[in-house]
């Protein structure tokens, strides 16, 4: 898949002489972390945290920083990849907004709400190789959607990714002029103020075509039949929209065969064949470039879509093989190009092969190599408040409740956002 990349200011040798030193003292075995950072996020050093007496081998390191950031470029999505990049701690960036502070935000990703004692999974920030990725600007995203309609589509982890969005620009309304209306097939954010008018929406359509568990859900994941060929349902929705952002992947991974059918659910739900999950995934994937090339005016809508959102389920992928998931995690894989059970690359490329050869445009916010460092960011156990959660298990294992699907919020999703916000 073809990626894109971001620009920031180069950075003065003080500021990161200084965030060496941070680094030194705060998180010394992430020091490889530091040494990519973009120093322009750090606030300016007060005199007493200046960097005094310091070793060769420190100065050797700062010129190296300082080679490396003026070798990078701004921002260009035809030059930079996503991919390649690391997470770099970084306490001094503020946040865009916390789980007290948005109003909009699920009980079951406010994390730090529901008791999750520790915060560094909150500052680490992710930083391109080459290039630099720009800070996430509200004020600029929402002059960019003046008039226009924004709709996210796709399954809980796409719904997580609207929320981001929604509270990261939410606190730059007034109370007076925001309004949200939620349902279960169509959530929409509204926006009103003087000579400005636009939406932040979401679509629930898990598959993205039309299953017998789009509303209600079928829990029992080997009763779920889909209309391999049926879209319309969902993509009345889609229609005049400027900004559309896709996404459909944890959805298929349920580890067995799709019962699949052709037609509309009118017929009833007999005479389905069982699928490969890969195969099943190939022709809905065709049905909804299908529609979209058909439907969908190139000159006046962009259509993103966001690629998968890794799982963390197998602690022995990050060689922790006593561990259960992503329980108890609380720092990033550092092993550079580490990639988990939980990415299934197959799925990935047939939306690649597939969108090659549509007519309408995709940007691709590919998001799944970043995601797979991030094993400590998960929602775990902080699905609810923690007094809820063990009542229900009095004796406090979190074997029934670890949840290593979703993200907590504020994290992860805050950053395919501000990709998401450079592609824009």
């Amino acid at each position: 898949m073809k990626i894109p990349r971001g620009r920031f200011s180069i950075s003065t040798v003080a500021i990161i002489i200084f965030a060496l030193a941070f680094a030194a003292l705060v998180f010394t075995e992430d020091l490889w972390a530091f040494a990519g950072s973009s120093i322009s996020k750090l606030k300016t050093c007060s005199k007493k945290d200046t960097l005094t007496n310091s070793s060769k081998e420190d100065m050797q390191k700062v010129a190296a920083i300082k080679d490396e950031d003026e070798d990078k470029i701004s921002f260009d999505p035809e030059e930079c990849n996503i991919e390649k990049g690391m997470w770099v701690y970084n306490t001094s960036a503020e946040l865009y907004y916390t789980d007290v502070s948005c109003p909009y935000l699920d009980k079951q990703v406010a994390c730090s709400m529901n008791g999750r004692p520790d915060s560094d999974y909150l500052n680490w920030e992710w930083q391109l190789d080459e290039c630099f990725l720009p800070r996430f600007n509200a004020t600029a995203l929402l002059e960019k959607l003046r008039g226009k309609r924004l709709m996210f589509v796709g399954d809980s982890l796409q719904r997580q990714q609207w929320q981001s969005l929604v509270c990261m620009v939410e606190s730059h309304i007034p109370t007076e002029k925001k309004l949200m209306n939620r349902s279960r097939s169509l959530s929409v954010f509204k926006m009103e103020l003087q000579d400005y008018n636009a939406t932040i929406e979401f679509n629930w359509a898990p598959f993205l075509i039309e299953s017998n568990s789009d509303d209600p859900i079928i829990t029992d994941t080997t009763k779920r039949v889909l209309r391999v060929d049926s879209i319309a349902n969902h993509a009345k929705y889609w229609v005049g929209v400027d900004i559309l952002i896709f996404n459909s992947y944890v959805w298929w991974m349920n580890g067995h065969r799709i019962k699949s059918l052709w037609g509309s659910f009118g017929n009833g739900e007999e005479g389905y064949e069982e699928l490969e999950a890969v195969v099943a995934y190939r022709l809905a994937m065709k049905s909804w470039a299908n529609w979209v090339d058909s439907n969908l005016n190139q000159s006046s809508t962009r259509v993103f879509f966001t690629t998968a959102s890794p799982t963390h389920m197998r602690s022995a992928d990050w060689k922790r093989e006593k561990g259960l998931r992503c329980y108890n995690e609380t720092r990033p894989v550092t092993k550079r190009g580490h990639w988990g059970s939980g990415s299934d690359k197959r799925m990935m490329e047939v939306v690649s092969s597939i969108v090659q050869k549509m007519k309408v445009p995709v940007t691709f916010i590919n998001i799944t190599q970043l995601s797979e460092y991030r094993k400590e960011a998960h929602a775990s156990v902080y699905t609810k408040p923690l007094e809820e959660a063990l009542s229900e298990n009095q004796e406090g294992k979190p074997q029934r409740h670890v949840d290593c699907i979703h993200w907590c919020l504020p994290g992860v999703p805050d950053t395919w956002n501000q990709i998401f916000y450079a592609y824009l």
